[in-house]
């Protein structure tokens, strides 16, 4: 008797990969949760230290750029470790054989560590407005903006944990993207106190745009530019998902 290997429904097909990569943290979570914390906490005692209070920008800077850290450079590092380990211990292999879509894999492994991503999200918000004396004006638009700040580096790191020739290599690639894309442009310094060539080169990272939305949804009166902004995190993202899902073997 013929198998039947007809696909699942696509949302089905990312429901049962979110599930099992979910799963693979159940033991471990509560150790990913805290030191995801630690960095952004520690970036806000740091620089907030050196800044007076009446000097808003820079510390509505801090806390974005903050955040930034947390949920793009985290979830970079997060997805490119995975999908390295995935290569070197043959899971890619294994899913290779399942009849699922390439690009819904990376799709359930962001989600995975987004999820993972929102306690620090949520710890990094009180505690910088609290540390920093900062008056908080949500908007409801950013619901959208905090999950398009992990999409566009998060198709990076699934590329460079895919493709690098081991994990090391990885690790030392997804770092120097992280230190590029960080200190490239108006992310944890307002852009007044940048050289003008630092702020042009930060137009080319997503970085630059994150920084700029959650600014503008969560401490400032929003502004035409967050149509910029999000046009340019939704051209990043499309932009590194269709291009990793083509060259993932």
């Amino acid at each position: 008797m013929q198998l039947n290997r007809r696909p699942l429904p696509l949302l089905l097909q990312l429901f049962d990969l979110l599930c099992m990569e979910l799963s693979n943290w159940r033991w471990s979570w509560q150790v990913m949760v805290l030191t995801a914390t630690i960095s952004p906490v520690l970036s806000i005692i740091a620089l907030g230290s050196f800044v007076t209070r009446n000097d808003a920008e820079s510390l509505h800077a801090i806390l974005a750029g903050s955040l930034v850290m947390s949920l793009m450079f985290g979830n970079l590092d997060n997805v490119s470790s995975r999908f390295a380990y995935m290569r070197f211990s043959g899971a890619l292999d294994y899913y290779a054989t399942l009849p699922i879509r390439r690009s819904l894999l990376m799709v359930a492994v962001v989600l995975a560590f987004f999820v993972l991503s929102l306690p620090s999200l949520l710890v990094t918000i009180v505690f910088g407005a609290w540390f920093l004396h900062l008056s908080l004006t949500i908007h409801p638009l950013i619901l959208l903006i905090i999950p398009l700040c992990v999409l566009p580096l998060a198709g990076v790191g699934a590329a460079i944990g895919a493709n690098s020739p081991s994990p090391e290599v990885g690790g030392g690639l997804t770092l120097l993207v992280t230190m590029l894309a960080l200190f490239v442009g108006p992310v944890l310094l307002p852009a007044s106190r940048l050289p003008e060539i630092v702020q042009t080169i930060g137009y080319f990272s997503p970085a630059t745009y994150a920084a700029s939305a959650l600014k503008q949804t969560l401490l400032e009166p929003m502004t035409q530019r967050v149509v910029i902004d999000l046009v340019a995190l939704i051209g990043f993202s499309v932009l590194t998902f269709w291009l990793v899902s083509r060259k993932l073997k």
